[in-house]
């Protein structure tokens, strides 16, 4: 299974994205999925996660600021962020909790978009 993470670029303060990421290849089935970020010189942080019946857990460095939805017959998650702020520049990764079909589970990480908000 590979992620294919999507929607970064440079965006304006205050401005607006979405971040879309598609689980490919054989999936048998997705708990739970999130986004990650990594700043230059900070450790990597949660941006938000959804878990497979859809609960959500949303960083507190976003909160107010962003969403996080996925569409399993697409096997994808999105996450929208407003209010775009430059200290929320970082690379972003997607991250899915994959279940094969013998029941074992592997945390799978897509390769980041890059994010750029400009003041």
């Amino acid at each position: 299974v590979q992620l294919q993470a999507s929607g970064g670029g440079l965006v304006q303060a205050g401005g607006s994205l979405r971040l879309s990421c598609v689980a490919a290849g054989s999936v048998f089935s997705l708990n739970g999925l999130g986004w990650f970020r990594q700043a230059p010189g900070k450790p990597r942080e949660l941006v938000a996660t959804i878990s497979d019946d859809g609960r959500t857990n949303i960083g507190d460095s976003v909160i107010g600021r962003c969403s996080i939805s996925r569409d399993n017959d697409k096997n994808a998650v999105y996450v929208q962020m407003n209010s775009l702020k430059p200290e929320d520049t970082g690379v972003y990764y997607c991250n899915a909790d994959v279940e094969d079909r013998d029941g074992s589970r592997t945390s799978v990480w897509g390769r980041g978009t890059l994010v750029t908000v400009s003041s």
